[in-house]
């Protein structure tokens, strides 16, 4: 008995692990002369790409923080497989300079400064 209790535990952890959520969590802040309302332009043209891809972008502004300069990119996929799928399609495009992650890419570059990146399975 105690061999099939085991058994179900291990095969429900096997299926919560499959179906978590993924985070890609990014540290930014803006470079001078970029506004909250142009990075958001940015972000929203992103999300019309990453809607194609699995992969949705929330910006958290600080409102009550030690640091009220960092803000955070919080990327959702279905899962890291779906986000691995994402990034593979964003950075082979990088290649081409006429393609949108390549147009994307650079407006983020000129608007901001990453300052970490960490990701994260949700349950």
């Amino acid at each position: 008995m105690k061999k099939y209790v085991l058994f179900a535990l291990a095969l429900a952890s096997a299926s919560t692990a499959a179906n978590a959520e993924y985070w890609d969590v990014i540290g930014f802040k803006l470079n001078d002369g970029c506004s909250i309302s142009k990075y958001m332009e940015i972000k929203n043209d992103f999300n019309k790409w990453g809607a194609k891809h699995g992969y949705q972008a929330s910006i958290l502004m600080p409102v009550h923080s030690n640091d009220l300069v960092t803000l955070w990119w919080i990327g959702k996929s279905e899962d890291a497989a779906a986000f691995g799928a994402a990034w593979d399609a964003w950075r082979n495009d990088l290649a081409n300079p006429e393609s949108t992650p390549a147009k994307i890419n650079a407006r983020f570059a000129q608007c901001s400064t990453n300052l970490s990146r960490d990701s994260y399975d949700v349950y």
